[in-house]
């Protein structure tokens, strides 16, 4: 209990810490961020932007899918530009070709000599990224050359955006619908926005020559290179991921065999003693709607996927004049979000009456309300982001019912209310019925209060999603969207599953409650070292100060070391899957645990490492490499586990049935070959192709239409079609099963006892 207890100490004290460090460096970025200006001009007092015009744009951004339809600053959609890269590239491309034509004769700066080449561009380097912001009159100003060459890039721009026919294969190309932005006043305010971000990639900071962006792009023609900095830190980060690996190691290898005392297994199933309550029934339908969810966002990103083969057409239908890319993209990854988030609610809905033993009055109209609230988000903030999006909403509106623009959290402010709303009741409804195993003075009573503090943190932290308002500041925004998806999505529901867990095999009686309650207080701790600081590396190039590369390089190595302990850990699960003959009932559940070990030590350690370190991050972010990581770590570690909770619970709420272990086999299997399939034989040669690409030739290029539109790439894109069919079998045959055990139930030889029967009303 000692140990314990000093757990405890160490874990709120690094929390406190680590909190405390994250909350100052988010003060660093709002005081060192990008200045929004209150106008551009030319030398010669010409206004080429205004305050309003640049933020107008950033409205009507975020209106037409904004993150989803290409990227700004690296964060977003693979298929079209970064439009903060393409746009510096042609700005400095339009200076030295005006250069070129009035001071040579030459038509394009691409006809001079080599030598002729160099001296332009090195002019060109002192020049654009000079910082000619007036801090007293918020004013930035421009010479001639520059404003001739914005304005050449604004038209492009207004002409790809709109419906010209001089731009319709360039938007093929980039997966976008005609008139993406039918109106011209916006599609002006539109470049305003897109050059501001360009200007704050190249831009040195005052006494600084690295730019707000940390000379992200990568753009050989204005000097943008990475700095000192990404070096020093980035070899930093490996030598504390081999250091934390190695006292992982040592502290696993001295601890191993102390704590490990015969224990004696149960007979038969523990938890076939725990009595299913009408609430606990009530969440079978959550499971049905999360698998109808999971089917339709397969569904939507082969859909996305295929956008990049046809542009504006599936199969030869242009189903982009009714769900263009940036609708179906934000679907496919809100639903991702939604369904695991909605298996892991489910789960915290299930366990709480079964851990206490404890109905609470009114509990199951709590729970079938909380439903009902869910369907009517998913309905509500879907059909918003499609008139946002289709252009239909109005700026006016979009904001609080359309689409926010930001990855991951595209739904209106006013759903995004409702959504933590929701997560209030979800907490109090988990919590009432939590509330007598914490009062009880148990061997258990600190696994259920980890596991009560979990959840209390799920419904809370998403508040961060409400900080930022419709103007905040883009770097702002951009630190309070990954506290969320970080924080909320890597940091406390992995806390969340990882007590549930615990709280399982100890119930099963294949784990003693102490070496439990040790063993996960301890991984806590390991998680959140460097889960929470770890954060940050996610915005090295956000318009924020070096301290952001120097913690998140530094704490997300530290992401990497928990993995390992989940591979220590990984042996005990299959192990203790197999300690007793009942145990074969929960299979499957335990075989898709152990598929998220695989998929964390591979998606989220090897390949989120592999993108982690700054200097690495430089070249990769917004590449193909990027979503390598992400949907091995998201479905292969956060889906696995979603489908092993929901397994569980299904174990609970039948508990009579005959499973088909086939069906099961053909799923587990299905999903971990087809995910396999999808990152060896498309993303990871695609973006290791980008990558090559974008050290050579800069950024911009392996994110343009003519890298992305060769041959090569859309052999690759078609690649995907092998593994998305036998993933899309896992999900079919997943459903099916779960389906047949109300539609078509065959029940065992005496599992239970009469005493024990149980009804089969959902």
């Amino acid at each position: 209990m000692n140990s314990t207890r000093k757990l405890w100490v160490y874990l709120a004290a690094l929390l406190i810490a680590s909190f405390g460090t994250l909350l100052w460096t988010g003060g660093e970025i709002y005081r060192e961020s990008p200045p929004m200006p209150e106008q551009v001009v030319s030398t010669d007092a010409q206004v080429i932007y205004t305050r309003s015009d640049i933020e107008l744009g950033r409205q009507v951004w975020q209106s037409m899918g904004g993150m989803q339809l290409g990227s700004i600053w690296g964060h977003g959609s693979y298929v079209a530009p970064d439009w903060s890269a393409d746009w510096l590239h042609r700005e400095a491309l339009g200076v030295l070709d005006l250069w070129a034509q009035r001071e040579v004769g030459v038509a394009s700066y691409t006809a001079l000599s080599e030598e002729q080449q160099t001296l332009f561009q090195a002019r060109l380097q002192t020049r654009i990224r000079d910082n000619t912001y007036d801090l007293s009159s918020k004013t930035i100003t421009l010479n001639s050359d520059r404003t001739a060459a914005i304005l050449l890039v604004a038209a492009h721009y207004q002409s790809l955006f709109g419906n010209d026919p001089a731009t319709a294969e360039l938007r093929e190309a980039y997966a976008m619908k005609n008139n993406t932005v039918p109106d011209a006043v916006h599609r002006r305010a539109l470049t305003a926005f897109f050059w501001w971000t360009a200007w704050a990639t190249v831009t040195e900071r005052p006494g600084s020559n690295i730019t707000y962006t940390n000379n992200w792009p990568n753009e050989p023609l204005v000097g943008n290179n990475p700095p000192a900095s990404l070096f020093l830190w980035s070899a930093f980060s490996v030598i504390l991921l081999l250091a934390g690996i190695a006292l992982l190691g040592w502290h696993h290898a001295v601890t191993t065999g102390r704590h490990q005392k015969p224990h004696e297994l149960p007979l038969t199933d523990p938890m076939l003693q725990v009595v299913v309550t009408p609430s606990m029934k009530a969440t079978a339908k959550y499971f049905w709607v999360l698998l109808g969810m999971f089917l339709l966002q397969i569904l939507l990103g082969s859909l996305t996927a295929h956008y990049q083969i046809e542009g504006q057409e599936q199969y030869g239908f242009n189903l982009s004049d009714i769900l263009p890319y940036s609708i179906t993209r934000t679907w496919h990854t809100q639903l991702a979000i939604l369904w695991i988030a909605t298996a892991w609610l489910a789960t915290g809905l299930y366990m709480g009456p079964a851990i206490s033993g404890h109905e609470p009055k009114y509990q199951r109209l709590g729970v079938n309300l909380l439903f009902s609230c869910l369907l009517i988000i998913i309905v509500g903030a879907f059909t918003g982001q499609w008139f946002a999006v289709m252009q239909k909403l109005g700026l006016e509106h979009n904001f609080w019912f359309g689409h926010q623009g930001w990855e991951y959290i595209d739904i209106g402010r006013f759903w995004q209310w409702f959504f933590f709303i929701g997560l209030m009741l979800w907490l109090v409804l988990v919590g009432r019925a939590l509330w007598p195993a914490l009062r009880t003075d148990s061997e258990s009573r600190s696994l259920v209060a980890l596991l009560f503090l979990s959840t209390v943190a799920i419904g809370l932290f998403y508040a961060a999603a409400l900080v930022p308002g419709e103007h905040s500041h883009l770097s702002e925004v951009e630190y309070w969207r990954w506290w969320l998806v970080h924080l909320w999505v890597e940091g406390f529901f992995e806390v969340f599953a990882t007590a549930v867990l615990a709280i399982l095999f100890t119930r099963l009686g294949l784990l003693p409650v102490k070496i439990a309650t040790v063993a996960v207080l301890f991984a806590t701790i390991v998680f959140m070292a460097g889960g929470v600081l770890g954060t940050l590396h996610h915005l090295y190039f956000s318009g924020t100060p070096v301290t952001v590369i120097v913690l998140g390089a530094s704490f997300s190595a530290l992401e990497v070391v928990p993995l390992a302990y989940i591979g220590f850990e990984a042996y005990e699960r299959y192990r203790q899957g197999h300690a007793t003959p009942w145990m074969m009932r929960y299979r499957w559940p335990v075989m898709f645990f152990l598929a998220v070990a695989f998929w964390n030590i591979v998606g989220a350690g090897l390949l989120g490492f592999l993108i982690n370190p700054p200097l690495s991050l430089y070249y990769m972010q917004g590449l193909n490499l990027t979503p390598l990581h992400a949907h091995t770590a998201l479905f292969g570690v956060y889906g696995m586990l979603g489908i092993g909770l929901v397994l569980f619970c299904l174990r609970g709420l039948k508990p009579d049935l005959v499973w088909p272990e086939r069906l099961l086999a053909t799923s587990f299997w299905s999903f971990n070959i087809g995910l396999a399939l999808m990152a060896a034989l498309t993303l990871l040669p695609i973006g290791t192709l980008q990558l090559i690409a974008a050290i050579d030739k800069g950024y911009w290029y392996a994110r343009s239409a003519e890298f992305m539109q060769q041959p090569i790439i859309s052999f690759l894109v078609w690649m995907r079609v092998p593994g998305d069919i036998i993933f899309s079998v896992g999900a079919i045959t997943l459903m099916w099963f779960v389906l047949g055990l109300w539609l078509r139930p065959r029940r065992g030889p005496a599992i239970l006892s009469s005493e024990h029967s149980r009804g089969e009303e959902v």
